[in-house]
């Protein structure tokens, strides 16, 4: 089962491997990113299994009847892989937006407008923010687990 789909652009890091993978007690982190995997895999928590995969295979493992039975934490880097995952994979019942846009890739001259202290977006992007809560999927911003979460709905309107 998928606890929690998580937007970080950072994927594994200090936060992902002491706090949420801890908050959320999973027994599997799957990164949907193949670019940094060895970097990732040095990251991880040591206590939980880690699968770093390309778009294709991280939602054919996701859809694997198997992932049924383990508790997944999934990361992502961009609002537009958050929104193909809720198209393609079932059970997901919570997104996360954690870290977003401050050291995402640059496009152009254009600056992204701050929505939260952790959260930069183009509008394009919150266009497909907008998209993600029309899934009905319950959406919100919450960096630490300490932190109240917020709904997404509220800070990007």
């Amino acid at each position: 089962m998928i606890k929690l789909l998580r937007l970080d652009e950072r994927l594994i890091h200090g936060q992902i491997a002491i706090k949420w993978s801890r908050h959320l007690s999973v027994s599997h982190i799957v990164v949907i990113n193949e670019i940094i995997k060895k970097s990732l895999l040095m990251a991880a928590p040591p206590t939980v299994k880690v699968a770093i995969k390309g778009m294709d295979d991280g939602i054919k493992l996701l859809m694997d009847p198997r992932t049924a039975e383990m508790s997944i934490l999934v990361l992502v880097g961009s609002p537009q892989e958050v929104l193909k995952l809720l198209n393609t994979v079932k059970g997901i019942q919570k997104v996360n937006i954690g870290n977003y846009g401050r050291v995402a890739p640059k496009e152009g001259v254009e600056f992204r407008k701050t929505y939260r202290n952790n959260l930069f977006l183009y509008e394009k992007e919150v266009v497909i923010l907008r998209e993600i809560l029309d899934t009905g999927v319950e959406c919100i911003y919450q960096t630490t687990p300490e932190e109240t979460p917020e709904s997404l709905k509220s800070i990007i309107k």
